[in-house]
């Protein structure tokens, strides 16, 4: 049999597989009518071993695998269109977003990367500035600011793991987002003879070829801009600092090398946090926290729900389990997941689907809907 033919009967073999399929689902919506009638779960697991067991069972050595992959996939689909069907919108008590008349809270001093994302974010803003990303949440929480600023990522350097640690820690949400293209330099005092210098992690791995090279002593700070301005107030001559031109020149620093950092492309991305959950009408990120099982392929069948209802996934990243839910690991991976997604809470579809994940993981925490502003 040529190639031609062989084809011609896979494509025959396909179109019978898909009209099975489709009576399968259509199976599934007479059982999920049957189990809302009944108040039965949608999730039956003794049911699911059962069938998977017995394809397995059913296939040649060398497909058994294949099998159970293949029929797992049909039920968790299944599972997913019966969701969608017997699953409640839940109400989600939210406020419009305050643009007039507020306070942000952000980390360093005049100068800083973060300062510019405010400028982004708010056009009509008081900013207080503090030395800790901690101290940030600290502000916004106990109502001295409406609002909070920070980095979360960088395209070099990756998350910020602070962040994330604090948002793990706090029950506030995200209201907006932007991107600042970072531009570093390394600068001193004029006739600095440079031995050690002074920056925040992120920026010092964002750096790191040209520290490499330079082969000096390099110090952790809490926020470049802080960095600048404690290189300019001692009489140290031996230090320098890592920080934006714009910032070295606010100091009075002398820019001893411009464009440091490992890629030309340097983008940091940064969030904006609230108490309240604030949510634009044009919003169309959702952010979102969850623990899965720590069992095989739980991460594919998990984001097997979000392909279902066609989401874009624009973000998946792991982060140590937060503290005070340690007990989560007895039966999850050792990590919790963030996932940025394209969407708002207003859609039904997006609604359940949150309302599946509250349900049935073991940890889970919605960090809020936004846009993303250019």
């Amino acid at each position: 049999m040529d190639l031609s033919k062989i084809r011609e009967q896979i494509d025959k073999t396909d179109d019978e597989i898909l009209k099975l399929f489709l009576d399968r689902m259509q199976l599934c919506v007479d059982v999920a009518r049957y189990k809302k009638e009944n108040n039965l779960p949608v999730f039956q697991s003794k049911r699911e071993e059962e069938i998977l067991a017995r394809m397995s069972a059913a296939s040649p050595a060398e497909l058994a695998c294949g099998s159970e992959f293949l029929f797992q996939n049909i039920m968790d689909i299944s599972k997913c269109l019966q969701s969608k069907l017997l699953t409640k919108e839940e109400e989600v008590d939210f406020e419009p977003l305050k643009e007039k008349d507020i306070v942000i809270a952000c980390p360093g001093t005049a100068g800083s990367n973060t300062e510019q994302a405010c400028h982004k974010l708010f056009s009509e803003k008081d900013i207080n500035f503090y030395p800790d990303f901690s101290d940030v949440f600290t502000a916004v929480d106990k109502g001295e600011a409406d609002y909070g600023v920070l980095p979360i990522d960088n395209s070099s350097a990756g998350e910020v793991s602070q962040t994330y640690r604090l948002l793990s820690k706090y029950d506030f949400y995200i209201c907006k987002r932007t991107d600042v293209r970072i531009k570093h330099c390394l600068a001193a005092k004029k006739g600095s003879d440079i031995k050690s210098i002074y920056s925040h992690e992120q920026a010092l791995m964002q750096c790191s070829k040209f520290l490499q090279e330079k082969g000096v002593k390099t110090y952790s700070y809490q926020n470049t801009a802080l960095a600048a301005k404690m290189v300019s107030e001692i009489e140290d001559m031996t230090v320098a600092a890592i920080c934006s031109p714009e910032c070295a020149k606010l100091y009075n620093l002398q820019i001893i090398d411009d464009n440091i950092a490992d890629n030309p492309d340097n983008t940091t991305r940064f969030i904006c946090i609230s108490k309240k959950l604030r949510i634009e009408e044009k919003a169309d990120t959702i952010s979102i926290c969850v623990s899965i099982p720590n069992t095989s392929g739980s991460l594919y069948r998990m984001l097997t729900r979000f392909a279902f209802y066609g989401l874009n996934l624009s973000k998946i990243e792991s982060a140590p389990v937060p503290e005070g839910f340690l007990d989560i690991k007895d039966d999850t991976f050792d990590v919790i997941f963030y996932l940025d997604f394209e969407g708002n809470i207003n859609n039904p579809d997006i609604n359940r689907l949150l309302v599946n994940l509250k349900d049935e993981m073991k940890y889970y925490k919605f960090l809020g809907n936004y846009r993303h502003i250019n």
